[in-house]
């Protein structure tokens, strides 16, 4: 579902459909329209990007936007790396580089995979990658056909919805409880799909503080969970940009750590150093390597040297496991902030997840109640978040948002669920009161 300015400046909730109808009309007058590719109509902006964009407004408190606190990170002392890195070998930084990346990092990226469980990384398995969304991407690319199906969890994370949905993928989604996917619930879908003669590539999961949830993955299901991938020949695509951030510091072993040749490892450093460098990395099963580095540097060309040289002088040069530690500390404390707002001022009839770990709360409303139009509402009274119909690949109305606590202080969180309760609990009795009519 996508929401524009327009229509949050005007305080109007029309439905993704009809914005849809209102671009078509205002580009179909210019011949260039009909120069579109078939895939080009799947190609939508992301709620979530045009929330962040509101959300920067003064005075309004942003429970949107998954953003690290980077004030945490010691930025003069990187900026005088960054200045050494470019006067010192700005020759190797400032030129084209190799496309698989640089082997000092991915060597760095084993030591850190390794922090989480992976023992067994090859460098020479490691693509770096402008973040996990391009890697998602290059995946989709290499394995899926227009009409190929990708499995994913609901909800999951609205980036690789917007990927598979541009690349004309069947997007199907398997429910999650409060310990994640259910290996049962999958396994009949997989079933169900493959008698109607589907083609299934691949499940895409975020097993640790899954973006939007919140939830992990129980330990118990994952190796069942790649056990029922693998019987039926479908890889699994495991997005873990969360992993080290578990509040007790005890990370759960990724779902790659005991299965390399069925799973393709997504990694990040924009949850655990900084976005805005745009490099990430995907760990390839050997036999899948060589096409899917080939398919990256096709687009990218390759990963920018001189933010993989920072990257790296910052693993080599920092206490990068103390800014995690630093990160775990804080996020758990803004966590805390926000679920005890939750329970001092939201109405009755609400539920909310409980992460151990991660950037994310997922709050229930009762049946009925659609948090898209309440999104204006909220702009209104000072708050902002992201309506749950963002999160999945269907169409129609969600009563469930997403509240982010990583990048906001902890009176700030109170002071913003405080503006939202008014919101949704006029919503719950306006449902109630046209239910019982």
């Amino acid at each position: 579902m996508t929401v524009t300015h327009e229509t949050l400046d005007a305080g109007a909730t029309l439905p993704a459909e009809a914005i849809d109808a209102i671009e078509r009309a205002a580009t179909a007058a210019h011949p260039h329209e009909e120069l579109f590719s078939a895939r080009a109509a799947n190609i939508k902006q992301s709620a979530v990007r045009d929330v962040f964009d509101i959300s920067m407004r003064p005075g309004l408190v942003s429970l949107a936007g998954g953003n690290p606190y980077l004030q945490s990170l010691p930025l003069e002392k990187l900026g005088h790396t960054a200045a050494r890195i470019i006067a010192e070998e700005g020759m190797t930084a400032l030129q084209y580089g190799g496309g698989q990346g640089t082997e000092e990092l991915r060597r760095q990226i084993c030591d850190i995979m390794a922090a989480e469980g992976i023992t067994d990384a090859d460098p020479g398995n490691v693509v770096i990658t402008a973040g996990s969304q391009s890697a998602q991407d290059v995946a989709t690319k290499v394995f899926c056909n227009p009409g190929d199906v990708v499995l994913v969890e609901n909800p999951t994370y609205v980036g690789a919805l917007n990927t598979f949905e541009a690349y004309q993928v069947e997007v199907e989604p398997i429910d999650m409880d409060d310990d994640g996917l259910v290996p049962e619930l999958l396994e009949a879908r997989i079933a169900a799909l493959q008698s109607q003669g589907k083609n299934i590539k691949f499940l895409y999961t975020i097993p640790n503080f899954n973006n939007p949830s919140g939830i992990t993955l129980a330990e118990d299901r994952r190796q069942r969970i790649v056990d029922i991938c693998r019987d039926a020949n479908i890889i699994v695509l495991e997005d873990n940009p969360y992993g080290l951030l578990r509040f007790d510091g005890h990370p759960i072993a990724p779902m790659r750590a005991a299965n390399p040749d069925d799973v393709i490892y997504l990694g990040s450093f924009s949850k655990i150093f900084a976005p805005g460098l745009r490099i990430g990395w995907a760990l390839v099963p050997a036999h899948l390597q060589r096409r899917f580095y080939l398919a990256s540097e096709a687009v990218t060309l390759c990963p920018p040297p001189l933010n993989q040289m920072l990257v790296s002088a910052y693993l080599r040069e920092y206490d990068w496991r103390g800014q995690i530690d630093t990160y775990r500390k804080l996020y758990a404390e803004r966590c805390e902030a926000l679920l005890s707002a939750l329970d001092e001022y939201m109405p009755g009839g609400l539920t909310w997840t409980r992460p151990d770990g991660g950037f994310f709360v997922w709050v229930t409303l009762p049946d009925g109640v659609d948090t898209y139009p309440l999104l204006a509402k909220a702009i209104d009274a000072g708050v902002v978040f992201i309506p749950g119909a963002a999160f999945s690949p269907a169409d129609g109305p969600s009563n469930k948002l997403r509240l982010a606590f990583s990048a906001v202080p902890p009176d700030t969180i109170a002071e913003g669920v405080r503006r939202l309760a008014p919101v949704l609990a006029e919503a719950i009795t306006a449902t109630n009161e046209g239910a019982a009519q």
